[in-house]
């Protein structure tokens, strides 16, 4: 049946990419000329297919042709065989029905990152030419947008989310799902409230934890914002995210968005009371609270004395239930081309902030015929230098800090 459940995790054929063919029968329109719609046309282009593009914005369609993601569209073109919507989601249901009957023989896409609206909006306005209709969802992005941002290989090793409707047809759905092979990525179908649902957990509420806690830096001390790390960075980076096109998807995805920050809510709860310093009587409230009675210097020493509250087995607790937790749920999370969780081995190296050394620092770990499985650099601030933590299997942890200290480079302790 159409649109239930199924994870395919195939290979991805790089071939297609070399040979310069595609499955995909062009001519392909690409409604909405921004970072996803760009990265298609810059995709397929490559592929050897013609492609047109069509954008609110002339300088949108004059800068995606001049960087050759397609040419722009004029009436007087060959008709397009596939139709891909890639506008904000807010208008993406209109602009598909526009389609379906502006190219009443071409089978029409939309790469939107909420379905359970647009699907119903579209089938309830175009019915009889809904079969031609098929959904998709990319998983792919970057914090900023617009076409100057598009790349070639942005879909490559991503999910490509088929979300067929009931009566979508076997031809679209084979449109649908020949396109996200033909760009690099790997085929997942599900159902469009599965979708949604999933989407605002694994995607749309961490940018609403990112943002809340990137908006707490806003009145924070210098001093204190001269101390952050990677962690910070780690936390905060999707939110320079663009405002205007988070709205339209949190607002069209808001029921399943308020479900997850509802069960982030009562945890965060949890550890809140947990944390408190003191049984609270009701009259008490969290922003006015009864101090804490005072204890003498031995009372609250460090070395083995009796000491005060401050470590309570309520806070230890709810601490604790909260990283466990965390542990357990990010080792969920699929590791390298959709495989389990892997537990890697970490090298952290210093590395000077000038061209050309952490290419040399590639090179050399290279050379001691060593995967590099993952990779992050953190910088400290006023230092002209960073630290580069190196993740490889952990049977590779000491031969790799072996050799590049023998070839003269600094390896920290972890």
């Amino acid at each position: 049946m159409l649109g239930t459940k199924s994870l395919e995790f195939g290979a991805v054929d790089t071939r297609v990419s070399d040979s310069g063919t595609a499955g995909t029968k062009g001519p392909v329109l690409i409604i909405g000329a921004g970072l996803i719609g760009g990265s298609l046309g810059l995709s397929l282009t490559r592929l050897g297919l013609s492609v047109y593009l069509r954008d609110a914005s002339p300088t949108a369609v004059s800068l995606g042709a001049s960087l050759g993601a397609g040419t722009p569209w004029n009436p007087g073109l060959p008709e397009p065989g596939l139709v891909v919507v890639a506008t904000p989601p807010d208008v993406t249901a209109g602009v598909v029905c526009e389609a379906l009957v502006e190219f009443p023989t071409a089978i029409v896409l939309d790469v939107s990152s909420v379905k359970t609206p647009i699907v119903a909006a579209v089938l309830a306005a175009k019915p009889d030419a809904a079969s031609r209709y098929c959904s998709v969802h990319p998983m792919a992005g970057k914090e900023v947008n617009g076409i100057g941002a598009a790349s070639g290989d942005l879909f490559t090793g991503r999910p490509w989310v088929v979300v067929a409707h009931p009566d979508t047809a076997s031809a679209a759905v084979l449109a649908a799902r020949t396109l996200g092979i033909d760009v690099g990525a790997f085929l997942v179908s599900l159902g469009a409230t599965e979708h949604d649902r999933a989407v605002a957990l694994v995607s749309h509420v961490p940018q609403l934890v990112s943002s809340l806690m990137a908006g707490l830096l806003i009145d924070a001390p210098a001093t204190s914002l001269e101390l952050a790390g990677g962690g910070l960075r780690d936390v905060t980076r999707v939110a320079a995210s663009d405002p205007r096109l988070w709205n339209a998807i949190l607002a069209g995805n808001s029921q399943a968005v308020r479900e997850v920050l509802l069960q982030m809510q009562q945890n965060l709860a949890a550890l809140i009371a947990g944390l408190a310093p003191h049984e609270m009587a009701p009259h008490e409230s969290e922003t006015n609270p009864t101090p804490a009675p005072e204890v003498s210097d031995t009372e609250s020493a460090l070395d083995g004395t009796p000491r005060n509250e401050t470590w309570t087995k309520g806070a230890v607790g709810a601490v604790n239930t909260v990283m466990t937790r965390g542990n357990e749920g990010v080792g969920r999370i699929p590791g390298k081309h959709g495989d389990a969780a892997s537990n890697y081995g970490q090298v952290a190296v210093l590395v000077p902030d000038k061209p050309g050394f952490l290419g040399k620092l590639f090179q050399e770990i290279g050379a001691a015929g060593i995967n590099i499985e993952d990779f992050r650099i953190e910088h400290s601030l006023g230092q002209s230098r960073g630290l580069a933590y190196i993740y490889v299997i952990p049977a590779s942890v000491e031969p790799l800090s072996g050799h590049l200290q023998e070839t003269g480079w600094k390896v920290a302790r972890l």
